[in-house]
């Protein structure tokens, strides 16, 4: 029988219930209960005061639509920042994917093109787990590079320019419905349920928490760390890849151009949420929690007609309070 060194045991023990979202201090109110809601509530009466458009249902369906692919690529996040890590590369690689499978599309039909697109996003999510789990390169300098080579084959392939004449089906991806849902928001809905209860209920989510809480004792205890250390870029690349797709059936064409700071707006859901940057501890409810903060800040300041410059500096800002604040609350709690 193997025996388990005792740091591992704690460490692995102590991961469930963190999965679980149990780890809260008992002397302060939880941010993620009281917090975030109440900021949005904040901020979705704000918005609907100053524009009478806001809470309309028009409006809401164009933002569900609009912040799916941001979702969906928030939720690759943080599996990859709960077990350490970091992704920059999403935002290109969304480009990469749009390009690649309007190519596909246009030379094989609709189905292999999307097949094609989901390809590319897990073949990338591939390679940069592998570099991640197998060499000593931080996370930072193989997602950085790998944003740069994505984000420059894209303009390479497509000749920096759009590609069009797409198969009809793609439209229903991108502008259908679902009843009253969007088709893109049911995707992004469907994907936070299915990897929330991945990420709570399954070894995989156990070992996610594990690894970002004490790598060196989780592989003392005999997982199989880099396995799951790339299994979650993998991930991340993967769901990429499906926004990718969402945004190419919005455009209705192959753009190089798609994507762009999506890194940092996923990586500001996912913080803003309370996942810890260092890894060993998140939510999905908390980033899907994010997602909105994001979404609803971004549609309210459109309608005001305030300039996206000034939204990223603010964004800037936010993530900025969020991890200082998270610091905070650790040394007070």
């Amino acid at each position: 029988m193997r025996l388990v060194p005792p740091a591992a045991a704690d460490s692995v023990s102590r991961a469930a219930p963190v999965a679980e979202g149990a780890r809260v201090s008992r002397a302060r109110v939880p941010w993620e209960r009281v917090g975030l809601p109440a900021v949005l509530v904040v901020l979705s009466g704000v918005f609907a005061v100053a524009n009478h458009n806001f809470l309309t249902v028009v409006n809401l369906s164009n933002v569900a639509r609009q912040y799916a692919p941001l979702a969906l690529i928030s939720i690759g996040q943080t599996f990859v920042i709960i077990n350490g890590g970091i992704d920059l590369s999403v935002g290109a690689l969304m480009a990469l994917v749009s390009v690649t499978t309007a190519l596909a599309m246009l030379s094989w039909g609709f189905v292999p093109g999307f097949l094609a697109g989901l390809g590319v996003g897990v073949a990338v999510g591939t390679v940069n787990g592998l570099l991640v789990a197998r060499t000593p390169i931080p996370p930072f300098i193989v997602t950085l590079g790998a944003l740069s080579m994505a984000r420059g084959a894209a303009f390479t392939i497509s000749g920096g320019q759009p590609i069009s004449g797409l198969p009809l089906p793609l439209l229903w991806l991108g502008s259908g419905d679902l009843g009253p849902v969007p088709v893109p928001a049911a995707v992004a809905l469907a994907a936070f349920g299915v990897f929330h209860a991945v990420l709570t209920r399954t070894r995989f989510g156990l070992y996610t928490f594990a690894i970002g809480g004490n790598e060196e004792a989780t592989r003392l205890s005999g997982v199989p760390v880099a396995w799951y250390k790339g299994m979650a870029y993998v991930l991340s690349g993967a769901l990429a890849g499906v926004a990718g797709l969402i945004l190419t059936a919005r455009t209705f064409s192959g753009q190089p151009t798609i994507g762009e700071s999506q890194e940092l707006y996923a990586i500001a859901s996912v913080v803003i949420g309370g996942t810890r940057l260092g890894g060993g501890e998140g939510s999905l409810l908390r980033t899907f929690l994010g997602v909105l903060v994001i979404a609803i800040l971004g549609n309210g300041l459109n309608l005001l007609n305030v300039s996206s410059f000034v939204q990223m500096i603010l964004i800037g800002m936010i993530i900025v309070l969020a991890v200082g604040s998270d610091l905070v609350r650790e040394r007070s709690a």
